[in-house]
This record gives C-alpha cells, sequence and structure tokens, in this order.
C-alpha cells in the first residue's frame, strides 16, 4: 500500500497520469510520488487487457477517476478531459508518459522508415503531448504543470533507437514552443530525460539489455536509473519548489548525458 502520507506538499492538487502500464512503468514511479505528497489522482489504461494491470494500482493510489485511453481511439482523449472537468472542473499537472513506434518502423534504419510508421511514431509519442497540453489548457485557469518522458536518443544516435530518437527530438522541441505558448497563464511544461529503464515500451527496442548494461558501467554514478528517481524529480517538476523551471528537459540519467565520447 501507499504509505501514510507524512508531508502535503501536493495537497490540494489533482493531476492525471498517462502511461501506467504496470509496476514497472515510469509513470507508476511518478504516480506513487504524487500520491504519497497528497495529490489526488486520474489514471488511464490503454485498453481491457491492460486494465487487469493497472487497475489494482490505481486503487493503490486511491485514484478517483479511472478510464480507458487508447490514444490512436478518436474520442478517447477528449473523454478523459470531458470527466476531469466534470469531476473536478480543474486540472493541477499531467504527466504524458507513452510512446510507440511500429516494430518494422522501430526495427529499421531512419532513411528506410515507411511513411505511416513515421507518421504513426510521431502522432503516439510527440502529437499527443501537444494535443493534451491543448485540452488541459482550459482547466489550469490559476497555472499547472505539464511534462512528459524523453530519453538521450533525442540528442544524440543511439543504436537501435532509430526513429524514435527522431520522434523524441521533436517532443524536445515541443517542450520548447508548449512553454512559450502556455507561460503566459501560468503553465509550466518540462521533460524529464531518464536512463534506460526496463519497461514494456523498452522491451519494443532491439538490445535492451545491452543498452542497459553499457549505461550502468559508463554513467557517472555506475548504475542504472530507477523509477523511482524519475518520480522523485516529476515530484519537484509538479511542485512549487520548481515554479521558476520552464522549457527544460530534465535529465535523471546518473550522469550518462555528460560523458560524451568519453562514454565510447
Amino acid at each position: 500500500m501507499i504509505p501514510a502520507v507524512k508531508a502535503k506538499l501536493l495537497e490540494g492538487k489533482r493531476g492525471l497520469i498517462v502511461g501506467i502500464a504496470n509496476d514497472q512503468s515510469i509513470a507508476w514511479g511518478c504516480a506513487k510520488a504524487f500520491r504519497a505528497f497528497g495529490a489526488e489522482l486520474a489514471v488511464t489504461y490503454l485498453n481491457d487487457k491492460a486494465k487487469k494491470y493497472v487497475d489494482p494500482l490505481a486503487r493503490e493510489l486511491e485514484a478517483s477517476i479511472l478510464m480507458p485511453l487508447d490514444v490512436r481511439t478518436p474520442g478517447q482523449m477528449e473523454a478523459v478531459f470531458e470527466r476531469i472537468a466534470k469531476d473536478w472542473g480543474r486540472l493541477d499537472f499531467v504527466v504524458h508518459s507513452i510512446a510507440f513506434a511500429p516494430k518494422e518502423a522501430l526495427q529499421g534504419r531512419v532513411v528506410d522508415v515507411p511513411r505511416d510508421g513515421f507518421l504513426t511514431t510521431m502522432d503516439v509519442s510527440c502529437w499527443t503531448f501537444i494535443r493534451m497540453a491543448h485540452l488541459a489548457e482550459p482547466l489550469m485557469s490559476k497555472g499547472g504543470t505539464l511534462f512528459t518522458m524523453t530519453y538521450y536518443g533525442s540528442q544524440m544516435v543511439v543504436k537501435n533507437y532509430n526513429v524514435m530518437g527522431v520522434a523524441k527530438a521533436a517532443l524536445d522541441a515541443s517542450v520548447r514552443y508548449l512553454a512559450s505558448d502556455l507561460g503566459p497563464r501560468g503553465i509550466r511544461v518540462n521533460a524529464i530525460s531518464a536512463g534506460p529503464v526496463k519497461t514494456i515500451a523498452a522491451s519494443g527496442v532491439h538490445g535492451i539489455s545491452k543498452m542497459l548494461e553499457y549505461h550502468r558501467t559508463h554513467a557517472p554514478l555506475r548504475r542504472n536509473t530507477d523509477q523511482e528517481e524519475v518520480g522523485d524529480t516529476a515530484l519537484f517538476l509538479v511542485s512549487s519548489l520548481s515554479r521558476g523551471i520552464t522549457g527544460e528537459v530534465i535529465h535523471v540519467d546518473g550522469g550518462f548525458h555528460v560523458m560524451g565520447m568519453s562514454a565510447l
């Protein structure tokens, strides 16, 4: 069970968590941190197959809203925000922790990626964050926080990351432009660039085990990133402690991103 609330850093705050697939998900690490510090949460699940894994986690979080959300199904995203507007009337933060690329697009060279695979990857991994920001804006009349999950492969070429790296680069740019658009309304927009974490999404990347080992042996802290570390950073970004930060990509990767050629 979630431990008793010892601090009220997020007391009275309400947030939407998109991307919990199971208890290994980065979004789950974020959700646990938010709930432990007093936030009320809305949680989504991909489909009926995923619901059996997410439902017990939502109950552990005492989530007051649990709804399906497949961003490729027309109307589902809008339905989630309509429910939040009806039940809560406002929203303080949104966690976007989803990405997808068809296997043939992800495992092939970027130069060979088919148009439909490219568009699907960009749609799910980048455009959905922009769309969520659009839907969240009217509910954040007193300000709020939006953030998404990116990766080192958006900045540097990472073997086997391929078209997802292109999509994450677009996502990084979206963070900056959304921060500019929404800043005058007191809405902050940031991204977390986590080191590789063994999640369902990561399992689709060929050679993920080698990536994890390479990161562990070359990052300055000499260990892999875990979901709780990402959750702690997310907690900071949602709280008033980060009230002056927007448009940033915060790295939670044990320092791997600073190594450059020295990591080779």
